[in-house]
């Protein structure tokens, strides 16, 4: 049986002075090896933790006469603002189950994707492709499973990484492996869905070795950019732009056909950073490779104001494309990219003896004088060092560091407290827009009994970046739900009021909280004022664009 608990934090901050508080700390306890995923901050500002566990014989009321096996399956617990628990949720097939990646949806729910090991059987509705698949679940905002399908092939498939497009579809990336329509030992494959879970086209991306895809985020245009860790080199005589289809052989004769787009670039040491670039139909629009002669391990992606920011760990000196050394082991490594994958600068930070990027969050504002588009301000980077042949004061210790758009550190803070355990690992960290940070990663006093550690950070030196706003309005625009949020922090209710632009007033909802949901499937498509009045006098308004 899970339990949260509270317990004492504490910051040390180095590189410069910090005001930082711990607003809240859980722990949720296991007597087994819990696997933490990820923390999805949901659109109404709460909290999904995602991972996997063995879920224990003595279920919590939360979860009894939930169907459980005997090994591990998808545990989901969300919670509030506080850190209360709004309800917790076990998926399980008859075998291993592994949840690898959680996206917040527009109206409120979550994709899942996870590595499944199960025929069909308890919460799973379909029989296995054969060996692992990926295993998709749809679920609500209550946790209630809306749809569920299961990708696959007589190989191995592993989930690595979802995320919702414009359209309001979905990218699945994963890797498989040894399969005769791929190109080494390890390939990444990719399908595209809309969003019932129809497939609408499937790649597979590869060089002669093995290629891992770790990351991959949504672009401005409705197409997804990839991080791949390649040990692979390219497939000669080929080139990006000029994809194979044809029907799997591996497959039912009923399934799309899959197009193959081998690996065109060169590696240049013994791991790399292979970025792909895919539009909106899931079509390669570029590639890059990355690296020098030793390994570097891609970790995380992120879209900035006019290109995107690569990060992970490197133990190359000068060499290849790389243009930074290392300090010490395995230092972080970033590269700034623009819109077309050319490299605008890239920088190089140790922390200690080993360490690892684990998430990254870009900081932006609006410029005015730019006519409102965004600008980048920072980036908040979160991650562990471990120890490499010796033991130093902040070895497994979670920390965080922030650069500003050029790359310069401007300070490092190293999270460390009363309930420190010997194996610390930080999996996840968000930046919320009212400048909290949420972290999120296990802590163990020995191997094979990790717990889950959540937690809340409020620093005002990041609160002094975030923009703020009286009233948003996201997403803008809205096909069927929109959120509204208010700004003003001392106010207990609100009115909450649409009108079209001729002035007539469409919807009218009373509010307590800072974040609403409204219903604009009825709105037709044009634009619409959203007005907000406090108990306190306060107003403000701001435009709502129907798609």
């Amino acid at each position: 049986m899970k339990k949260l608990y509270m317990s004492a934090f504490t910051i040390c901050t180095v590189l410069g002075l910090s005001a930082q508080e711990v607003i809240w700390q859980k722990d949720i306890k296991s007597n087994t090896q819990d696997f933490l995923s990820q923390v999805t901050t949901t659109i109404d500002r709460q909290y999904l933790i995602t991972g996997s566990s063995i879920q224990a014989t003595s279920q919590s009321e939360a979860v009894k006469g939930q169907k459980q096996n005997n090994g591990y399956s998808f545990h989901l617990i969300k919670l509030d603002q506080e850190g209360n628990r709004i309800w917790e949720k076990y998926f399980s097939g008859n075998n291993h189950d592994y949840l690898s990646s959680t996206v917040a949806t527009e109206e409120g729910g979550f994709l899942l994707a996870g590595t499944s090991y199960s025929n069909k059987g308890l919460d799973k509705k379909d029989e296995s492709k054969g060996g692992s698949d990926i295993w998709l679940i749809r679920i609500n905002e209550f946790g209630d499973e809306v749809w569920q399908k299961t990708l696959g092939t007589s190989a191995d498939e592993e989930a690595k990484a979802v995320i919702q497009t414009t359209d309001l579809g979905f990218f699945v990336a994963g890797n498989v492996q040894n399969s005769r329509e791929g190109y080494g030992s390890k390939d990444v494959w990719i399908t595209r869905l809309d969003k019932d879970g129809k497939e609408l086209s499937q790649l597979i991306l590869g060089g002669r070795g093995l290629d891992e895809v770790e990351k991959m985020i949504p672009t401005k245009d409705g197409g997804a950019l990839l991080g791949i860790y390649s040990r692979s080199s390219e497939v000669r005589g080929s080139g990006v732009g000029n994809p194979d289809t044809k029907p799997s052989t591996e497959r039912p004769a009923s399934s799309i056909a899959i197009s193959q787009m081998p690996k065109a670039s060169s590696n240049f040491g013994e791991g790399d950073y292979w970025i792909v670039k895919l539009d909106k139909t899931g079509k390669v629009e570029w590639e890059k490779n990355f690296g020098g002669k030793g390994d570097d391990h891609i970790r995380t992606l992120a879209i900035t104001s006019n290109g995107f920011i690569i990060g992970g760990e490197s133990r190359s000196e000068r060499s290849g494309s790389k243009t930074v050394g290392i300090e010490e082991g395995t230092d972080l490594w970033l590269i700034l990219l623009n819109e077309r994958g050319e490299e605008i600068w890239q920088k190089s930070y140790t922390l200690g003896n080993r360490d690892i990027l684990m998430g990254m969050n870009v900081i932006q504002s609006q410029e005015p004088r730019a006519r409102n588009q965004d600008v980048t301000q920072g980036v908040l980077m979160g991650g562990y060092t471990q120890a490499e042949g010796r033991i130093e004061k902040n070895d497994e210790s979670f920390w965080l560091l922030y650069i500003d758009q050029q790359g310069i550190e401007k300070w490092r803070k190293y999270v460390s407290g009363d309930s420190r355990k010997r194996e610390e690992r930080l999996s996840d960290l968000k930046l919320n827009r009212d400048g909290s940070i949420v972290i999120a990663g296990t802590s163990a006093e020995k191997f094979g009994e990790e717990n889950w550690k959540i937690v809340k950070l409020g620093d005002k030196q990041i609160d002094q970046l975030i923009e703020k706003h009286d009233i948003k309005i996201y997403p803008n625009p809205v096909s069927d739900y929109a959120y509204v949020e208010i700004g003003f922090n001392d106010f207990k209710e609100a009115d909450i009021s649409v009108y079209d632009m001729s002035g007539k007033l469409l919807q009218q909802m009373k509010t307590k909280n800072n974040v609403t949901k409204i219903n604009t499937q009825a709105l037709v498509q044009g634009a619409y004022l959203v007005t907000i009045k406090t108990d306190n006098s306060k107003t403000a308004n701001a435009k709502l664009i129907k798609k």
